[in-house]
């Protein structure tokens, strides 16, 4: 195996990994309100997601930029709830109102998990002189994981909507609520968050 494919496949398995499910989360929060038909317009939001975390994920992974691990890890859960309470103001047919906005805040909200994936790289890329080509090569894994993701997201929500024939604006308020409802026990449960509110730390 080539460096490339080994840090392709690092990539891939690092969104994809359920134990690291918050970025799992926001990529269904972001596809929550579109149907299996809809793919291209997901396609172009998880994209502008991408444009967001490669910009962070690069300037962190170069030590362009410097930033506290702790508030990233705080500040990824909020992206999550604030992705899927947004899923709430739908149209009734569950379709988004306003595409623009969406895009902007998946890229904007990308430019903070960029810098939770460059956590993850740096630790992989130690001392390496030549970082272009392992971040090039993640980047890429990351992007294929994600579209992975939204197409088995896509394809169960197909399922229910098409098939069984629930609500779109019901799955929608489904699955939005569900996605919420862990990321608000991961806010609840960050060790910065409960320090700054007085809350016990486990």
């Amino acid at each position: 195996m080539s460096e490339f494919q080994a840090y392709l496949q690092l990539g891939f398995s690092h969104i994809t990994d359920p134990n690291g499910y918050d970025h799992i989360l926001f990529v269904i929060a972001l596809c929550a309100v579109y149907a299996f038909r809809e793919w291209k317009k997901v396609v172009v939001l998880v994209t502008a997601f991408t444009v967001g975390h490669s910009i962070t994920l690069a300037l962190s992974t170069l030590k362009i930029i410097s930033y506290s691990s702790a508030f990233i890890e705080l500040l990824i859960p909020i992206t999550i709830f604030i992705t899927a309470v947004s899923n709430f103001s739908e149209t009734a047919k569950g379709e988004p109102k306003s595409p623009r906005f969406r895009y902007a805040l998946a890229a904007c909200f990308g430019l903070i998990h960029g810098m939770g994936f460059s956590n993850y790289l740096r630790s992989l890329l130690g001392d390496q002189d030549s970082i272009v080509m392992p971040l090039f090569a993640f980047n890429v894994g990351l992007e294929v994981g994600q579209l992975v993701i939204v197409a088995i997201a896509l394809a169960i929500a197909s399922l229910f909507v098409e098939i069984i024939k629930v609500k779109r604006l019901t799955w929608n308020h489904l699955i939005s609520g569900i996605v919420a409802g862990m990321a608000l026990s991961l806010i609840l449960g960050n060790e910065l968050f409960r320090t700054a509110v007085g809350l016990p730390v486990e």
